[in-house]
């Protein structure tokens, strides 16, 4: 081989050893660990839902809450009175409690709110205090200092809470 055709030679080995090597660097990259949803545009919307989903019961506006609450069999609620809903069906069975007209809604306040989003921007779940002051039959109905979890779903493009948890702290 002549020195010419050999310098081209290792050259071309040179330039594909280092070809390789860059694919090779490349790929072993992290994945992009940025979400690829807009963060800013979503919490106030799981914020809005997370409020409404007690904040319905002050004007008994229904279509608020089956705006936000699953509409399936999966969908579970668990009190702090050991009362365990699971399904829409058993949810709505419930519900005439607030619906009933002797029970009425005083204030409620939420404080922190911490909400956690999925890589895909999909799924929701947050963690705060609640206050959930309410009247039945002029006595006191209320959550104090509950603690209160939650996860919601994206689907079809609102926000639906699919569990919920409410306990009381023990100290």
């Amino acid at each position: 081989m002549s020195s010419k055709v050999q310098e081209n030679f290792n050259l071309m080995k040179k330039t594909a050893i280092i070809l390789i090597l860059g694919i090779f660097m490349f790929s072993c990259q992290p994945r992009q660990t940025t979400p690829i949803f807009d963060i800013q545009k979503e919490k106030p919307k799981v914020e809005t839902a997370i409020h409404n989903s007690i904040g319905w019961v002050k004007d008994k506006d229904t279509t608020m809450l089956y705006s936000i609450i699953a509409d399936d069999e999966n969908y579970l609620e668990v009190h702090p009175e050991n009362t365990v809903v699971i399904g829409i069906e058993k949810f709505r069975e419930a519900e005439r409690f607030w619906l009933d007209e002797r029970f009425k809604h005083v204030s409620f306040k939420i404080w922190d709110l911490k909400i956690n989003f999925s890589a895909d921007g999909n799924v929701a779940w947050f963690y705060c205090m609640l206050n959930d002051f309410n009247d039945w039959q002029g006595q006191a109905a209320n959550w104090e200092n509950t603690r209160w979890t939650g996860v919601l779903e994206k689907r079809e493009g609102k926000w639906r809470m699919v569990q919920m948890h409410f306990s009381y702290p023990s100290n």
